[in-house]
């Protein structure tokens, strides 16, 4: 039975005064108060909306004053004066309690509403948000956070985050999303919280990644002449220039590289990467890579292929941003000249 304040002061939480409190506020008073069998059969009377609307108001009730309590029983609360105040209901006491009413899978259904609609459609918008950039937000959470985060996302989104978070915390994050049966409402106001903060700096965080991105991979792909747009972007703002150069570090520009270039990259790059990078690459790219190499190396390099078999897809692009990065590394260095943007041919 839940139990009852004789204080003045509401414990944490709302507080409930007895002027202000209306008719489905003084039934979720009563409803608290007399316990789940007698609640289970009240609440097997009310109709759907009913039903909805009270066990609403229960499950975020969290302290009212002993003035309401008497306004809603009346003389009922004789026998309560000395005790401690009703309190909102737990997720498992409005289970029992409807499980009574309306039998359990009705019950769930009705749970999944209260505790899941107000936080879905916060989540919906974290769907235009990088996975990346998701998974470097709740990095530093604990991991039932992390888990009961995934469960609001669609499976998709949710598996791109997961792959983008540290591999070594990846399989406690899944097995508590997979332990997951229901979830507390402070666990919710905390969800809220998380969902909060990160819509917060959304707008500003994403866009200026993917705008760099996008950017960077248009330029790669557009025909005519990319240097001359990019100087003369550069005027107008060369911070943003030299993030989307940073970013172009493509695997796509390796097709428009000198042989002194690639021959160099070869040296650092082993060719088992190799064999996994050019898994489905564009011809142009491959061929670039195999003239480069000595004749015996080439065919050798392609006998390597054809025995590695199906890789994938996130390894070969992995191995890809691994060979890019040794790539940017030697042109900080000065060991060789990295040509962004292919130049103009005439014939």
């Amino acid at each position: 039975m839940a139990e009852l304040n004789n204080n003045n002061n509401s414990s944490d939480g709302a507080e409930y005064e007895s002027a202000s409190l209306n008719p489905v506020e003084q039934a979720a008073i009563v409803l608290l108060s007399i316990g789940e069998e007698q609640a289970a059969n009240v609440l097997r009377c009310l109709s759907r909306e009913e039903l909805l609307e009270v066990t609403q108001v229960m499950s975020r009730m969290s302290g009212i004053k002993v003035e309401s309590v008497k306004t809603a029983m009346q003389t009922f609360f004789d026998d309560y004066r000395q005790q401690s105040g009703v309190h909102g209901a737990s997720r498992s006491y409005l289970k029992r309690s409807l499980d009574l009413a309306l039998g359990s899978d009705i019950a769930n259904s009705v749970l999944n509403n209260i505790y899941g609609d107000a936080i879905r459609p916060k989540m919906a918008r974290l769907q235009w948000a990088s996975p990346k950039w998701l998974a470097e937000y709740i990095v530093n959470e604990h991991v039932q956070m992390q888990a009961v985060f995934l469960a609001f996302l669609p499976p998709a989104l949710a598996g791109q985050i997961l792959d983008a978070l540290p591999v070594e915390g990846r399989d406690l994050v899944l097995l508590n999303l997979a332990r997951l049966d229901e979830i507390d409402r402070d666990l919710l106001v905390e969800l809220d919280e998380l969902v909060g903060r990160c819509l917060g700096t959304l707008d500003t965080q994403s866009t200026s990644v993917e705008g760099i991105r996008q950017a960077a991979e248009i330029l790669n792909r557009m025909p005519g002449n990319r240097a001359a747009l990019v100087e003369l972007l550069r005027a107008h703002d060369p911070d943003v220039v030299s993030e989307i150069e940073l970013s172009m570090y493509d695997f796509l520009i390796l097709a428009t590289q000198s042989d002194v270039t690639l021959t160099r990259i070869l040296e650092d790059v082993p060719m088992e990467q190799w064999a996994i990078a050019l898994k489905g690459a564009e011809p142009a790219i491959r061929d670039a890579v195999l003239k480069t190499m000595p004749r015996r190396q080439a065919q050798s390099f392609e006998d390597m292929m054809r025995r590695s078999g199906p890789v994938p897809l996130s390894r070969i692009e992995q191995t890809r941003q691994e060979i890019m990065a040794t790539v940017k590394g030697l042109a900080d260095a000065g060991e060789i000249e990295v040509q962004l943007f292919a130049e103009a041919v005439i014939e």
